[in-house]
């Protein structure tokens, strides 16, 4: 199994938000520059077979422009797992439910998605992995989802997924 986790974009900061924290979305350069990120997912050769999300606004309008730019075939489904206030043994839980070949792709929040790579990776919860926005983590589960049995296969931030993106769709950066 694969787990790829993706931390939403760019939103607006609470302080300039009037709605409900479930409800704050994504800020234009936040989509433009996840938009990007996405495109440096395709170029990798990420082929998903689920496509999981935060039920947060946010969350679900990364999820939706990397399902454009990556796996448009697939359904997106909202977990409550991935939303805030959720501890990553509960994540955890959820992915021992999926197929042994499956290759999940998780959108979500920190401090969630760093804490999940780090039980998943060393063991243990830890405050030291966090995800930058639009930055994502792919780890390999060989041995099923067991805390601190798997490996890193790559870590990117959110400027190196948008320079990988572009170059590789041939496309200028905006």
């Amino acid at each position: 199994m694969e787990c790829i986790l993706f931390r939403h974009g760019i939103a607006i900061e609470p302080e300039e938000w009037k709605g409900t924290e479930e409800d704050r979305p994504l800020t234009d350069k936040g989509k433009k520059r996840t938009r990007q990120a996405a495109q440096g997912l395709a170029f990798l050769g990420c082929r998903p077979t689920h496509l999981f999300t935060s039920p947060f606004v946010r969350a679900y309008d990364t999820a939706r422009i990397i399902r454009t730019a990556v796996c448009p075939h697939l359904t997106i489904k909202a977990r409550g797992e991935l939303a805030i206030g959720m501890r990553p043994e509960h994540l955890v839980a959820f992915l021992r439910t999926l197929p042994r070949d499956a290759v999940a792709l998780c959108v979500g929040h920190e401090p969630l998605l760093g804490e999940v790579v780090s039980l998943i990776l060393c063991g243990q919860v830890l405050s030291t992995f966090p995800l930058k926005k639009a930055g994502a983590a792919c780890l390999e589960l060989t041995n099923g989802v067991k805390p601190g049995q798997a490996r890193l296969r790559w870590w990117l931030q959110p400027g190196q997924l948008r320079a990988i993106g572009p170059r590789a769709s041939g496309t200028q950066s905006e």
